[in-house]
C-alpha cells in the first residue's frame, strides 16, 4: 500500500509498483486524478480504479466514467458503499458503478428532453455508418430515421450529425 499526495507522485508509485487497487480524489494538488485514472487505463484494464471525491456535480462523475474508472464514491458516503465500490471494482475493473449513475442519466435526457429512442440513435452516431445502415440496425426507414435526426438537432440546438455527437459528448451521452 502506498499514498501520494500530488498526480506526479501517483503516475510514479503506480509505474513502481503497479497496483491492483487505486483510489484516487480528482483535485490534486498539480493536476487532475482524472487525468491519472485516463494513464492507468493505458497501461492496465485490469486495475480497479475508484474515484473517491467531495464532487457531487453529475459531470464530474461522467468524466470519471469516460476516464476508465471503474467506480466513483462520494467522500461523505457510508463506508459500506465504498467497499461495495471497491468489490465491484476488483471483480469487474473494465465496468462502471455509481450510485449516482441512474440519477445522473435521467437528469442528462430531461436537460435536452430526449426520448430513449433519440438516445439510442444518439449512440450510433459516431459510427460513421451511413444513415441507410443506421436505420436498418434501428429497423426502421431512413426517412423515420431522418426525422428523429432532425428532432434531435432540435433538441441539442445543432445543425448536424458532427455538431450532434460533440454537443452529446460534452453532455455525457456519449
Amino acid at each position: 500500500m502506498f499514498e501520494a499526495a500530488t498526480k506526479a507522485e501517483a503516475l510514479a508509485q503506480i509505474a513502481h509498483v503497479s497496483p491492483q487497487l487505486l483510489i484516487i480524489d480528482i483535485n490534486l494538488p498539480d493536476g487532475s486524478g482524472l487525468e491519472v485514472v485516463s494513464w492507468v487505463r493505458t497501461i492496465s484494464a485490469e486495475m480497479a480504479i475508484i474515484v473517491l471525491t467531495f464532487n457531487e456535480s453529475d459531470d464530474f462523475l461522467f468524466a470519471a466514467m469516460n476516464a476508465g474508472a471503474s467506480a466513483y464514491v462520494n467522500k461523505s458516503a457510508p463506508l459500506t458503499e465504498l467497499i461495495a465500490a471497491i468489490e465491484h471494482a476488483q471483480a469487474s475493473p473494465s465496468s462502471f458503478a455509481a450510485k449516482e449513475i441512474v440519477d445522473a442519466l435521467q437528469r442528462k435526457q430531461l436537460k435536452f428532453g430526449l426520448s430513449q429512442r433519440e438516445l439510442q440513435i444518439i449512440s450510433l452516431l459516431p459510427t460513421d455508418e451511413p444513415l441507410s445502415a443506421l436505420a436498418k440496425s434501428l429497423f426502421i426507414s431512413e426517412s423515420t430515421l431522418k426525422t428523429h435526426l432532425n428532432h434531435i438537432y432540435q433538441k441539442l440546438s445543432v445543425k448536424n450529425r458532427l455538431q450532434a455527437i460533440n454537443v452529446a459528448r460534452k453532455a455525457g451521452l456519449l
